[in-house]
């Protein structure tokens, strides 16, 4: 079976893309995943996958327009970033170094709407540059995707007039298919065992390359079976509270370590965090964070038990002066815990 890999020249991921669209019966895509926290898998979409998305996407917005491609083209992120872009009938604009200000000074379409598909990390230092932070105002739209956003990083961003809207998703679900905790149109969110997410709907993947054992045990009746763990809330918006499997037991109390994180990148002295758990004699698994920021150790604690069990706090703090990413902006945490 043939497919089609979008490249990680922009330019050319845009060239392939418009084809594709084009096309009456066009080969599906293969994206290849980040590996962020395992390893890296052979996603394969079918157009229509794509375009439910799409379609879906710009319901939920109630609009559509140009976007801004800031997000590697070879990803679904940055994929869904050119397609609905050309969809709309506009050739997306290619971010250089993450100046979303200049590029969008490109734009002389007048009166249509502009989007922008970011990171949490990108947003994070974007908005520490006014001039950046004028450019995002401006914004129909700036969906944050890819990992956990922080509330405090998102009530600085809307206190200067930006319109945030947190996605959930992966290249199994043609991108994000949640936007702020409610399913896109069509998409079913459920919880499983221990929590686990499960979609379903038409933007569900058709396989992985080579490896039907990985899709039989990933995709059963029809629902896609995450890695994440998540919970509803009072409103019954999905909150993910992280993978499955990221759950540390250290003297038998069940730690799940990116609700830890989390808790960690929301104090004003800290830029990032991530949270592992290692093989202890006396614990069986202790907790470390590697934490890139200025703060006390015990004042961090302090911080983690006003919301949580004090034992969810850290054994271990290892201080860095910047967190290793992937080329799609995402923490390399496999790096990070090989280096532990």
């Amino acid at each position: 079976m043939s497919f089609l890999r979008p490249s990680d020249e922009p330019s050319v991921a845009i060239r392939q893309l418009s084809r594709w669209l084009e096309a009456d019966n066009p080969e599906p895509l293969l994206i290849g995943t980040s590996g962020s926290t395992g390893k890296p898998k052979g996603v394969v979409l079918p157009r229509r996958a794509v375009l439910a998305s799409v379609e879906a996407s710009a319901r939920r917005l109630g609009e559509s327009g140009r976007w801004l491609l800031a997000l590697p083209s070879s990803y679904v992120a940055g994929v869904q970033v050119i397609v609905r872009s050309l969809v709309a009938g506009h050739e997306p604009i290619v971010v250089e170094g993450l100046d979303v200000g200049r590029a969008a000074a490109t734009d002389h379409s007048g009166t249509t709407p502009l989007f922008v598909s970011l990171v949490p990390t990108q947003l994070h230092r974007m908005v520490g540059e006014p001039e950046q932070v004028a450019a995002l105002a401006r914004f129909h739209t700036v969906l944050v995707g890819g990992g956990p956003i922080d509330r405090d990083l998102r009530r600085r961003a809307e206190e200067h007039g930006i319109n945030l809207v947190a996605t959930y998703g992966s290249s199994e679900t043609a991108g994000g298919c949640v936007y702020d905790g409610v399913p896109l149109d069509g998409v079913s969110v459920t919880l499983g065992d221990g929590g686990r997410i499960e979609i379903a709907g038409p933007v569900l993947f058709s396989h992985y390359d080579a490896d039907p054992a990985l899709t039989a045990e990933t995709v059963v009746d029809g629902r896609f079976l995450t890695s994440d763990a998540g919970r509803l809330d009072a409103d019954g918006r999905l909150v993910v509270l992280g993978r499955i499997d990221d759950v540390v037991i250290s003297g038998g109390v069940k730690i799940p370590v990116e609700v830890v994180a989390e808790r960690l990148r929301q104090h004003l002295l800290i830029e990032g965090a991530e949270v592992f758990g290692l093989p202890d004699p006396e614990w069986g698994q202790r907790l470390i964070a590697v934490v890139v920021g200025n703060a006390d150790e015990p004042e961090l604690r302090d911080w983690i038990s006003m919301v949580h069990p004090r034992s969810w706090a850290p054994r271990e703090f290892v201080w860095a002066p910047s967190l290793p990413l992937l080329a799609n902006g995402k923490v390399d945490r496999q790096a990070i815990q090989a280096s532990l």
